[in-house]
């Protein structure tokens, strides 16, 4: 499945929500400042820094970004595109499918695509908003010519899909860096994990898929990952994977190429 002389893949993934994951959940969240300075400090101070860190590894990585973002941020998405980077679709709005007709979803679909095209780059991948799909979502992905999903976790290996052409990418909470540090605000209930917690987790659940393997898939946010600290961690951790010969390291869309 991999390319010759490797044995599993890799891939660094990124959603690049900024206010949107708020705003997409609650509109009123839109006049609430406090609250979206969270997303803010992605676009701000995070991405560059996690941009200068890919580079110092030479490591492509898959923002998957919001067509509201994309249009807040422009610049950053540029940067992002302009440093070789795979830019993937995420909604237009950061609402879950779940919670839309057919039509509201494909507006979603086509205004995001539209969005994320504007930038001169072709877009084949979709990550929904929440990790979950509507009954519509897969036939909308063919229809209008996205070649791969990365939302369920079913596998640990990229596998074709029911409809022509469409290849899905798995992932896990388990590599989700919002299961571990994104604090709760509103109910005060979810510690903060540490760092090292977070890279025991993770090495293990890396070396696991590398001995079936599989491809490791992890997912970050910049509001969460990018966090000075974190970012120590992220440069360590991407230098662990790297470390391995045996592991191609490629973006999503070069693993979806392989099912």
């Amino acid at each position: 499945m991999w390319p010759d002389g490797t044995r599993s893949a890799a891939s660094f993934t990124f959603d690049f929500d900024a206010e949107e994951v708020w705003i997409g959940e609650d509109p009123a969240n839109a006049d609430r400042p406090g609250v979206l300075s969270q997303g803010t400090y992605g676009a701000k101070v995070a991405v560059p820094q996690i941009l200068d860190v890919l580079r110092r590894h030479e490591v492509r990585a898959t923002f998957f970004v919001p067509g509201r973002v994309a249009e807040r941020y422009p610049e950053r998405v540029a940067d992002i595109v302009a440093a070789g980077h795979e830019l993937a679709h995420h909604g237009y709005t950061h609402t879950s499918p779940t919670k839309l007709s057919r039509a509201e979803e494909e507006s979603e679909l086509v205004r995001g695509l539209e969005a994320l095209r504007a930038f001169g780059t072709e877009i084949t991948g979709y990550r929904s908003p929440s990790w979950d799909l509507s009954p519509h979502t897969l036939a909308l992905l063919h229809e209008h010519g996205l070649s791969y999903s990365s939302n369920l976790m079913d596998d640990i290996r990229p596998y074709r899909l029911a409809h022509p052409r469409l290849v899905e990418v798995p992932i896990s909470w388990i590599l989700d860096d919002a299961a571990h540090f994104w604090f709760d605000g509103a109910s005060w209930t979810k510690s903060i994990a540490t760092t090292a917690t977070v890279r025991q987790i993770w090495e293990e659940e890396f070396l696991g898929i590398r001995r079936l393997g599989g491809a490791c898939v992890f997912t970050m946010h910049p509001q969460i990952i990018g966090r000075p600290g974190r970012l120590t961690f992220l440069d360590a951790f991407i230098g662990f994977v790297t470390g391995h010969d045996d592991v191609w390291v490629a973006t999503t869309a070069q693993i979806a190429s392989r099912a």
